[in-house]
């Protein structure tokens, strides 16, 4: 059991702490968990069965798949991009953080509304809920993105999709669009899916904050 929590825990790419919080217990307690000094609780099998999604039968056994079925969701992968057997990503709300700015200046500080676990997806900063519907149908809104953060603008991947902070008028204008080349020096050309919704040319000074789509989540409701 103590060398299977560890291969959980190295295969969702978790700290010690970030796993004994997820199983509320203290960091030590855990140590001693994967150390061999002390036991898996029920309580603790059941939260990485239902919040995690080990296979129940590879814990007990280490037989089967360590997780279980991959959720349904949209990859939108680059050919040079190696995708992670599983990790973790942490999903956001913007709102709490006060934009995504604060979020990708802090977001090793912000603590997380909740985490989700993909298998073979590329590596992933972060996830949030969108808004609108410029995207549409490809995405709508109350879908969630996952992305990989853009550290300089020159990196862009022109035609793939990226979430955006825009600055208009002192305002932070949160979306996602496609990026193409603008004809107009110093100016990217943002492209909606929907086509109600028409291509606009902005200066690249006024992105604040952006980040490559990696994936998509529809969160679908039974009636």
């Amino acid at each position: 059991m103590k060398e299977r929590l560890k291969l959980i825990r190295k295969e969702l790419n978790l700290t010690q702490e970030q796993l004994a919080q997820r199983l509320g217990i203290g960091k030590a307690a855990l140590s001693m968990i994967e150390t061999g000094k002390c036991g898996l609780s029920t309580r603790n099998k059941n939260i990485l069965v239902q919040e995690l999604n080990v296979n129940p039968e590879w814990i007990e056994s280490g037989k089967g798949n360590m997780f279980n079925a991959e959720p349904n969701l949209n990859q939108f992968k680059l050919r040079s991009d190696n995708s992670l057997p599983m990790q973790s990503v942490p999903l956001y709300h913007v709102e709490a953080t006060a934009g995504l700015v604060p979020l990708f200046t802090n977001q090793e500080e912000t603590k997380p509304e909740n985490f989700i676990h993909i298998p073979n997806l590329p590596k992933c900063d972060g996830a949030i809920y969108i808004v609108g519907d410029s995207m549409y149908p490809l995405l709508k809104s109350g879908d969630i993105v996952l992305y990989k953060q853009l550290q300089d603008l020159e990196n862009i991947f022109w035609g793939d999709m990226y979430l955006l902070s825009i600055d208009l008028d002192g305002e932070e204008y949160i979306t996602v669009k496609y990026i193409q080349k603008s004809e107009r020096e110093g100016y990217v050309k943002l492209v909606s899916q929907n086509p109600h919704h028409a291509d606009k040319d902005i200066e690249m000074s006024r992105i604040r904050a952006c980040a490559i789509v990696k994936a998509s989540i529809r969160m679908n409701s039974l009636r």
